[in-house]
């Protein structure tokens, strides 16, 4: 997925994958995914998706500080 961010594209297929974290299972209504994900620049940013129940209902891109993935990655890793 790619999504442009204040000028900045982000895609996960050219960054590099830090972390992936599934809640559920693969086809649960209510299961999600949230993967961290550096681009070559040295951004961060998080790949969200999940079920239609899940509090991801659609595929998005977030970026986020360095302080703020090493924050989620404590919390998920």
């Amino acid at each position: 997925m790619k999504k442009i961010i204040c000028k900045v594209e982000y895609d996960t297929a050219a960054s590099e994958l830090v972390f992936k974290k599934t809640f559920g299972n693969f086809g649960d209504t209510d299961g999600y995914e949230e993967t961290l994900y550096k681009t070559e620049g040295g951004k961060f940013f998080l790949y969200t998706n999940g079920g239609a129940d899940s509090k991801y209902t659609k595929e998005d891109i977030k970026r986020i500080s360095a302080a703020k993935a090493d924050e989620w990655l404590a919390q998920n890793a």
